[in-house]
């Protein structure tokens, strides 16, 4: 009897990604550690009988959530792309969910081809602990913070700026030039959200600069000593990062994107009240 032939051609197929960064060494494949990148590749070689390279639209950091990573990668085979999700998710540990999977042109690109990524970090403020809050905020009682001086601290940061003095060691990027988009800052009762919107970000940009806002939101440092620090990048004076829990992946913006709002737009439940928000940017 002869085999059947051999599927030889390549598709791409796109994914939405969602995971709890809790347990995570970060999204990059680390040699002895648990990464995102990892388990999912693993388990798309098991499905194919062959390793396959998964490309993300970014690098988040040990402990950060994803609400709608994307990424993609390079499959031959009689698999249809849209159940590409649904198969991964009986591969995939419980604290990685594949909200979506769909067919690309070859020339899309899960990083190169985002026209932003957006980023929002959770500040839990009430002096009562709460397990519920604890994984995904960062519970900042010592002192008030006062959103609407957080509020002022971002706007001035709309734009496109060198911003190396919330750059991390270690990246491999030649530049800390970043066009940031939009910024809001809300409060929700004792839950305070900050979104952060751009082209793209430096390697722990969002963290430092979450930092920094706290210190002039609780009157440590004034304004215009915050943005003349970052406008003189005078990295030697950031020197202390949020928590990696309270930050999450909101979503990746492209021109032309597979998938239905539904599954990427805003799927990052919030902890809130019926109290105001304070908005900047779109």
């Amino acid at each position: 009897m002869l085999e059947s032939p051999q599927p030889t051609q390549t598709h791409r197929v796109a994914l939405v990604i969602q995971y709890l960064g809790t347990h995570f060494h970060g999204w990059q494949r680390q040699k002895q550690h648990r990464t995102v990148q990892e388990e999912i590749e693993i388990a798309i070689a098991t499905i194919l009988g062959y390793h396959v390279t998964l490309h993300g639209a970014g690098r988040t950091d040990s402990g950060v959530h994803a609400a709608a990573q994307v990424a993609h990668f390079e499959a031959t085979g009689f698999i249809p792309p849209h159940k590409w999700a649904t198969i991964l998710n009986s591969y995939l540990p419980p604290d990685i969910l594949i909200r979506a999977s769909a067919s690309v042109d070859n020339r899309w690109h899960a990083r190169f081809s985002a026209a932003y990524r957006r980023y929002r970090y959770t500040i839990y403020t009430q002096d009562r602990l709460n397990l519920f809050v604890r994984p995904f905020s960062w519970h900042y009682y010592y002192a008030p913070l006062d959103e609407s001086l957080i509020q002022a601290a971002l706007k001035p940061l709309l734009g496109k700026h060198h911003l190396a003095a919330f750059h991390r060691a270690g990246s491999k990027r030649s530049h800390s030039w970043v066009e940031v988009q939009a910024a809001e800052c809300r409060r929700s009762g004792p839950f305070i959200h900050i979104e952060i919107q751009a082209d793209g970000f430096l390697y722990g940009m969002v963290r430092l600069l979450v930092g920094m806002l706290v210190e002039v939101g609780s009157g440590q440092r004034t304004l215009s000593s915050f943005t003349q620090l970052w406008k003189e990048e005078r990295r030697e004076e950031v020197k202390y990062a949020a928590p990696p829990q309270g930050l999450c992946l909101l979503r990746v913006g492209y021109p032309d994107f597979p998938f239905p709002k539904e599954v990427w737009y805003d799927t990052l439940p919030k902890f809130v009240t019926s109290q105001e928000s304070l908005v900047i940017g779109q």
